[in-house]
């Protein structure tokens, strides 16, 4: 790795490699705090030394949550334009063992399964799902109706699974009932993550997959349309 172009966001190339070497040897939050701050701005900015560390982090992931929180981290940023693609492609190999990593750490059922549950979900690149999952206790998603184009809002939680026209007077009127899709007609990526959520007892949040692949009605002009079809439409990122 020539750390001599893998400048962090203060422009250092230095720092990150000192900081890394003494993250080796040591589990000191200092450390990790600065590692943070250097490696991802707080708009979730990333930049080569970002990349450069993943080998790294990844390596002390299995020894260090820190490690492995700051690698998530950086890969959900991976979506955004940083100009290091060439960077991120070389992190393939290392990409695949991280995912093994997080898939053994969500086996253990953690205190923080939905935040390593949308690390693997950037890991394998779909990054518009790592960003928006909740636990579905009231998360809600806006999608245009496929047919007509009128905003619908995709309700998964406890005020209800519905789809509404969302007036900021009256909240959401005409509501309809969300038709989940079931595990056997789940498939691609939805059935993974609701498959990885079922064996790892997350009920709820398997429960919510569920209803997120499933299909909703139009209050406007009542036709059917696959949620998670028109939401990624509109908001996969270009890479």
């Amino acid at each position: 790795m020539n750390w001599a172009l893998m400048y962090d966001c203060y422009g250092d190339v230095d720092r990150v490699p000192e900081l890394l070497a003494r993250a080796e040897r040591e589990d000191e939050a200092e450390v990790w705090d600065e590692l943070g701050y250097r490696l991802i701005l707080e708009c979730d900015l990333v930049f080569p030394a970002s990349f450069a560390a993943l080998p790294c982090l990844v390596h002390l992931a299995s020894r260090s949550a820190r490690a492995r929180v700051l690698a998530g981290a950086i890969v959900r940023c991976a979506a955004g334009d940083h100009g290091c693609d060439d960077l991120l492609a070389g992190c393939a190999d290392v990409l695949v063992e991280f995912r093994s990593l997080l898939d053994r750490h969500l086996r253990s059922r953690p205190d923080d399964y939905l935040a390593s549950f949308r690390d693997l979900v950037a890991v394998e690149g779909h990054y518009h799902w790592s960003a928006v999952l909740g636990d579905f206790s009231d998360d809600f998603y806006q999608v245009a109706c496929p047919h007509c184009a009128v905003e619908v809002t995709i309700a998964i939680g406890g005020y209800g699974r519905y789809s509404a026209i969302r007036d900021w007077n009256l909240g959401d009127v005409d509501r309809r009932d969300l038709r989940p899709a079931s595990s056997d007609g789940l498939s691609g990526f939805g059935r993974r993550m609701h498959d990885t959520a079922a064996r790892d007892g997350e009920v709820v949040l398997a429960d919510g997959i569920a209803h997120l692949f499933g299909r909703a009605e139009c209050p406007r002009c009542a036709s059917v349309f696959n949620i998670a079809d028109e939401y990624a439409s509109s908001n996969r990122p270009l890479m």
